[in-house]
């Protein structure tokens, strides 16, 4: 069994980190930030002072962060991973990040002699608990082949996309399909619900035909019922748009319905809900037409 420094245990981290315990292996948690939650410590949860102690310890380290700049200072700031990063060790950032700044981060832990994976995943809180995820993998194949196995522990359609950088550009990708999908099923409610007919009704007829989704069956059920705890934030949705949207001008791209989605997730936002889960979007588009699909 491995042992594996994880250091990120929000929403989705904690769940990460206790599939991986369940599996047998050994973690080790940075306090550098916060305590380490007191239920993933014990035979095979130990907490250290920083990042640079959780690597030393490690063979494999794990982040899971909110933004890029979050994964920077934790692996290049003081006692940050690079400082305990050596020959044998594999970095695996598996925070939604920047592709750009992924690659120059992979460079640097190289020169360490450290291996460096980027793996973001998707499927939310719910697959992080389950242990569904899906994770986009950029890397070497033989950094990809050693830690597989603690990809199989915590998701199930695993894919080595290419080189380091990809697995994040994939998860971008992601994240636009995903915003796009919650927009259209958000205004298909709201105009049937405009239209008289029951919303909860027209998505359960929907689930039976080629408009059904896995963002209609989970999203389209909160946004019936109006259970917009996160799940997974809209501060988080928009700043992986706004990845999306600065690769776009970089590469001289028009992603219109892209904007579109994060003009709605900015109005979400404007109304005091940047924390409410990205199914919330529905709420932007309610305010617009001054009705609500649950009243």
């Amino acid at each position: 069994m491995a042992r594996i420094g994880f250091i990120g245990t929000g929403i989705m981290g904690k769940p990460m980190a206790e599939n991986l315990q369940k599996a047998g292996h050994s973690l080790y948690f940075s306090e550098h930030h916060s305590k380490a939650p007191a239920d993933l410590l014990g035979s095979n949860g130990t907490a250290l002072p920083s990042p640079k102690a959780v690597t030393e310890e490690s063979e494999f380290i794990i982040l899971m962060l909110p933004d890029t700049p979050q994964v920077e200072e934790v692996l290049f700031g003081a006692n940050g991973v690079a400082e305990g990063a050596a020959a044998g060790k594999i970095i695996i950032d598996m925070s939604s990040i920047s592709p750009i700044a992924t690659k120059e981060f992979a460079t640097r832990i190289n020169q360490t002699g450290a291996d460096y994976i980027d793996a973001p995943v998707s499927g939310g809180e719910v697959g992080a608990k389950a242990a569904t995820l899906t994770i986009m993998v950029g890397g070497s194949e033989a950094a990809f082949e050693r830690a597989k196995p603690l990809f199989d522990a915590m998701g199930k359609n695993i894919t080595l996309v290419g080189g380091n950088g990809d697995g994040q550009t994939t998860k971008v990708a992601n994240q636009i399909i995903v915003a796009l999908n919650i927009q259209a099923v958000s205004e298909a409610l709201l105009f049937a619900s405009k239209a008289g007919a029951d919303p909860a009704k027209v998505r359960e007829a929907l689930m039976g035909g080629f408009a059904s989704s896995k963002i209609l069956e989970v999203h389209g059920e909160r946004m019936v019922k109006g259970t917009f705890d996160p799940g997974f934030k809209i501060c988080l949705h928009q700043k992986d748009l706004n990845l999306a949207l600065e690769g776009a001008r970089t590469l001289k791209l028009n992603l219109p319905n892209t904007a579109s989605a994060q003009q709605n997730f900015s109005t979400c936002a404007a109304l005091g809900g940047e924390n409410w889960d990205h199914s919330a979007m529905i709420k932007a588009l309610e305010h617009m037409a001054n009705h609500s699909i649950r009243d």
